[in-house]
């Protein structure tokens, strides 16, 4: 077996290939355990049957993984499919930045071991915090990495498994959360040219949303999260298209973190969306937390209605509180 310095030689020269065309999301592509959860299954464990579930949460189902599947092996999934769509050789990835809240372990991180399984050798590597919000941070520090020149190809990945932290009896959370992981390449002229991207926090919520170390459980204040996600997501999505200098009607599709489908409901109802224009993709997901926005547009992409021309609004929140918005925009003639 080669030596570590002997991998991370033969690798350097990716490094040194740079462009000067404007960032873009290059390829999208996901990845989800097998297993898959019904409501039934939940509902039989917290005393309550499925309908009650999907009237609070709009979920039918989600995915848990296996005891045998790690974070590593889902991110790298979704990462591998991204690249293979891209075209784009691990050889020529400078960057790996993977957001997650559930590493498998403190040390190593996430991001290095991704990085080694894709054959991404030598690149850099980064895991993300910003819990539901973590893809789209991450997207925004791979857009300023190529725009500044100093990257090429950059492998953003959110991924979680969510099921390693649930408390199965509690029924706050036990019906709302689920496993899984997408990811984008971003290079110099990705045809999903990647515009204004605005990210905030807000520590005065700090409590509504937790897992302490201790226990490792997710605790959530459902009541206080719906509020300040639909003000939150609402105010971000003005925000960001008004510094645009676009309304919401010249908006395609917008892709907002699959939280609860009755929040999606309130934010497009506050914004006066047509549902049509807003993906709601948490019934068969569930909240795949860090991993819902690239999953969700994943989908869209694949189910036609991402594509050549269409101008994308990508949103989220998460526990922090954290929350962000930003622009996609796909170029007319597919590349």
């Amino acid at each position: 077996m080669s030596s570590v310095a002997e991998r991370t030689q033969h690798a350097a020269p990716r490094s040194r290939r740079r462009r000067s065309a404007p960032p873009g999301i290059a390829a999208v592509a996901s990845a989800l355990p097998a297993r898959v959860v019904p409501n039934a299954e939940i509902g039989a464990r917290i005393g309550v049957d499925s309908d009650w579930i999907t009237q609070r949460t709009g979920i039918l189902e989600r995915r848990h993984a296996d005891a045998h599947v790690t974070l590593a092996d889902i991110a790298s999934e979704a990462a591998e499919r991204a690249l293979s769509r891209a075209g784009v050789d691990a050889a020529d990835v400078d960057l790996v930045l993977v957001a997650t809240a559930t590493a498998d372990d403190r040390v190593p991180n996430a991001a290095p071991l991704v990085a080694d399984r894709i054959g991404a050798l030598g690149a850099g590597a980064i895991d993300i915090g910003a819990a539901c919000t973590g893809f789209l941070s991450a997207l925004d520090l791979a857009t300023a990495a190529i725009g500044s020149g100093r990257h090429g190809a950059v492998v953003v990945v959110g991924a979680e498994l969510m099921s390693r932290v649930l408390d199965l009896d509690d029924r706050r959370t036990a019906g709302l959360f689920g496993d899984g992981a997408g990811a984008a390449v971003v290079t110099p002229g990705g045809e999903g040219e990647i515009g204004l991207i605005r990210l905030h926090a807000d520590a005065t919520g700090a409590g509504a949303i937790t897992a302490s170390q201790a226990e490792n459980l997710v605790r959530m204040d459902g009541r206080a999260t719906f509020r300040a996600a639909v003000a939150r997501l609402s105010e971000v999505t003005r925000e960001v298209t008004d510094a645009a200098g676009i309304g919401l009607d010249e908006i395609d599709l917008f892709v907002y973190h699959q939280a609860n489908g009755r929040i999606l409901s309130a934010v497009g109802e506050r914004l006066g969306l047509d549902p049509g224009r807003v993906v709601d993709s948490i019934a068969t997901h569930g909240n795949t937390s860090a991993a819902s926005v690239p999953i969700a547009l994943d989908g869209a992409v694949r189910d036609g209605r991402v594509g050549p021309g269409s101008r994308v609004f990508l949103g989220a929140f998460g526990a922090g509180f954290t929350w962000g918005g930003g622009l996609v925009e796909w170029a007319a003639d597919g590349g």
